[in-house]
């Protein structure tokens, strides 16, 4: 069974270095500053996020399930990423389990720290990665 993510004290700590270690254009390449105003709120909220790159598309995850950035972005219909000092809005589409399948898996083989989240293991088939998709929002980045 999947573990479920609760954003503790460590985590929001984790997410600060993060958030400054990006802007300054230092951390692993495919991770980037997702923005995204808030929904209720109308304040630009901010996350780190990885982004899946495959045959010229990029891709959004959400590991962690159906999170206030996710609800946030689904909204907007459009958010900001950030590296290195440069900023590109972005539109984003949610897509189904079909095509979220084969992201997924690629997504959990990136980025190790996230597996625990998912039922599906990264010797599983891509049929696996169908059957939770739900449980991980992926958004086609345009």
């Amino acid at each position: 069974m999947a573990k479920t993510y609760h954003l503790n004290p460590m985590g929001r700590f984790i997410n600060r270095v993060m958030r400054t270690l990006i802007r300054l254009g230092i951390g692993p390449q495919q991770t980037y500053l997702l923005t995204v105003r808030g929904r209720k709120s109308g304040k630009p909220m901010s996350t780190p996020v990885s982004l899946v790159e495959d045959s010229g598309t990029r891709w959004i995850v959400a590991p962690y399930g159906n999170v206030n950035w996710v609800k946030n972005a689904r909204a907007a219909g459009e958010v900001q990423l950030t590296r290195r000092g440069k900023t590109e809005t972005v539109k984003i589409l949610e897509v189904g389990a079909s095509e979220s399948a084969p992201v997924l898996k690629k997504y959990i083989q990136m980025e190790a720290i996230t597996r625990p989240y998912f039922t599906a293991t990264v010797e599983s088939p891509v049929e696996e990665f169908a059957k939770e998709a739900d449980q991980h929002p992926v958004f086609r980045v345009y």
